[in-house]
């Protein structure tokens, strides 16, 4: 009889993780989310099945960047229509969407296949220590916080 759980829904069931990024470093840690999104943790993980898990991430305005970051990097995005270049300094996203950036730095670092949008709607980002998903978080990774260089 064989004792390996398989490709069966107790396998593939879903764990809630939660990250705290307060005082982390950006690129760092959305690295971790990338791989929990994908489930290349999960012994079970395949390239071509979604079997990540969920991540609530809190605390999305007191992220850090390394370098000069904050005034030199810029959102780019096109409507498509001629002269349609938008470009948002890192610094105004901050303000305005802090969420924003930590979506994008994960997306960056996700596979570029159909199951990028799926793996994405389970990125739950919260600018604060509020978030409405407290009863389900299972794992927590904000007990080891690394500080940034200043």
């Amino acid at each position: 009889m064989s004792q390996a759980i398989g490709k069966t829904a107790l396998a593939y069931a879903r764990v809630w993780h939660h990250v705290d990024v307060k005082d982390r470093i950006l690129g760092r840690v959305a690295t971790g989310i990338a791989t929990t999104l994908m489930g290349k943790h999960k012994p079970i993980y395949d390239p071509a099945s979604d079997c990540g898990d969920y991540v609530v991430v809190t605390n999305a305005r007191h992220v850090h960047l390394t370098g000069r970051k904050e005034k030199q990097k810029l959102y780019r995005h096109h409507s498509g229509h001629p002269g349609g270049l938008k470009e948002i300094p890192l610094e105004r996203m901050r303000r305005t969407r802090p969420e924003e950036t930590i979506r994008r730095a994960v997306s960056g670092m996700l596979p570029k296949n159909r199951l990028r949008d799926g793996r994405l709607k389970r990125l739950l980002i919260f600018p604060d220590e509020e978030h409405p998903y407290a009863q389900n978080i299972v794992r927590r990774y904000d007990l080891e916080v690394e500080t940034p260089a200043q």
